[in-house]
């Protein structure tokens, strides 16, 4: 399949006017969050520089948010992006590919010496982007949710 035309487009940090737009895009990866609580999100200046939007025809065609975390056992921090969405109508115009790009710049920037990209199992066509992209598969991510007194929300 021949890649779509690059499409016009820009990228900007993401605001809690982007609310519903991203809630609609975070929709299409399987999950569900209150506007609400997503716009108090993009609000908190923890997440001033976290989210990038891709904006074509003023309309938010793509996201990505990244996490910084400093670790012990490296000697710089590691990056992360943590989610990263294009919408399923403007996939193959390099949208993707940019967002990643800008993450990795900002990261870079920041100090990060090493950049992770977190991605559901089952998404294969988002593994072979990655890897496209120069990303390889290094361990396997185990989670365990909890609820808010801190135990196991899992029990025998």
């Amino acid at each position: 399949m021949e890649p779509r035309p690059r499409l016009s487009f820009s990228i900007r940090n993401g605001t809690a006017g982007d609310a519903p737009s991203i809630a609609e895009l975070i929709g299409e990866l399987g999950f569900q969050i209150g506007l609400p609580q997503l716009s108090a999100k993009l609000a908190d200046s923890c997440f001033a520089n976290a989210c990038l939007v891709a904006e074509s025809q003023s309309k938010v065609a793509g996201v990505a948010t990244t996490h910084i975390t400093p670790v012990l056992h490296r000697s710089k921090p590691v990056g992360r992006v943590t989610m990263l969405v294009v919408s399923e109508t403007m996939r193959g115009h390099g949208i993707g590919r940019s967002l990643v790009e800008e993450a990795e710049r900002r990261l870079s920037g920041a100090g990060c010496g090493l950049i992770e990209i977190t991605c559901n199992d089952s998404l294969e066509d988002a593994h072979s982007f990655y890897e496209h992209l120069g990303y390889r598969r290094t361990s396997v991510r185990f989670f365990k949710p909890i609820d808010n007194s801190g135990q196991s929300s899992t029990r025998k």
